[in-house]
């Protein structure tokens, strides 16, 4: 059995946190952890190791994603049991947020075992920090649904929400969740991408819905990397009675032609003609994207 380093405990859980981005923003602590574990578990251990690499690691690494996790379990918590230590590590940032393992963590827990933190990068707080946006209280959404009707929908749900929100975002579906934002959402509310956190071509975008969709629509570079899309909440109180683009369209060409549709509801919430007619089209077709 491999020997337990200094300040690394039997029969434990790390839950690691790795860069998202510089690798000079790994701790020391993190290292310390993932050269001491008997085993780490990686969501893709190609890139785990890769980085283990970089740093001169030697571990063993256990593959852990959304498909085997539920089944990769059992195996993990055994080795716990035999007193072995593990850390749980996401291709990047802190574990759990947007990945897989906590089924992994509420195992652990249950067969009494430590689970611990070894904190480190977060995309959420990084592009909160420095995009301008209020931070003293958020909602993280992570990744929005990628059927655009049910995107939509969610988009609807939170069109009243008071606080800052925060979505990750591909970059093939980047231009698509800025436009929906901008229908579903008042498009004068100021947002902010954040894309290639701690890397070379670090970029902060910011302005109205509006100004984010247009700049990122005409600019092919910002349309790279993974982003984070960061959107001020809303000022409008919750009871106040508004009108829900989505449910409007609906609704309009259930009587009205596309174009005749789309035209009023222009006209009944100030925003954009051809958005509201992509929206009803879209309708029409079943939300066969």
């Amino acid at each position: 059995m491999k020997k337990i380093a200094q300040g690394i405990d039997p029969s434990t859980l790390y839950v690691v946190a790795t860069p998202i981005g510089n690798l000079g923003d790994i701790s020391q602590r993190a290292l310390d952890v993932l050269a001491s574990v008997h085993a780490v578990a990686a969501e893709d251990t190609r890139h785990t190791r890769s980085l283990l690499n970089h740093f001169k690691i030697r571990a063993r690494l256990v593959s852990l994603h959304e498909q085997n996790e539920a089944r990769r379990c059992r195996s993990l918590v055994t080795r716990l049991e035999d007193g072995e230590s593990i850390a749980l590590v996401s291709d990047a940032g802190t574990p759990l947020i947007s990945d897989p393992g906590y089924r992994l963590v509420r195992a652990v827990r249950a067969a009494g075992f430590e689970v611990r933190a070894i904190p480190g990068a977060s995309a959420i707080t990084a592009a909160l920090s420095i995009c301008g946006l209020p931070a003293h209280r958020f909602a993280f959404e992570g990744f929005l649904p990628a059927r655009a009707a049910a995107r939509r929908s969610r988009l609807a749900d939170l069109a009243r929400e008071e606080r800052t929100l925060v979505f990750f975002e591909s970059p093939r579906r980047l231009i698509s969740t800025l436009a929906d934002m901008r229908t579903m959402f008042d498009q004068a509310r100021q947002a902010a991408l954040v894309r290639e956190i701690s890397k070379r071509f670090e970029t902060v975008i910011t302005g109205t819905l509006a100004v984010l969709e247009d700049r990122i629509r005409l600019d092919t570079v910002l349309q790279r990397g993974e982003a984070v899309i960061v959107v001020e909440g809303s000022d409008r109180p919750c009871d106040e009675q508004s009108v829900n683009p989505l449910q409007l369209v609906t609704v309009l060409s259930e009587y009205l032609p596309p174009r005749v549709a789309s035209m009023v509801a222009a006209r009944i919430t100030g925003g954009r003609k051809n958005d509201f007619y992509r929206l009803v089209l879209e309708q029409l077709r079943g939300d066969q994207l």
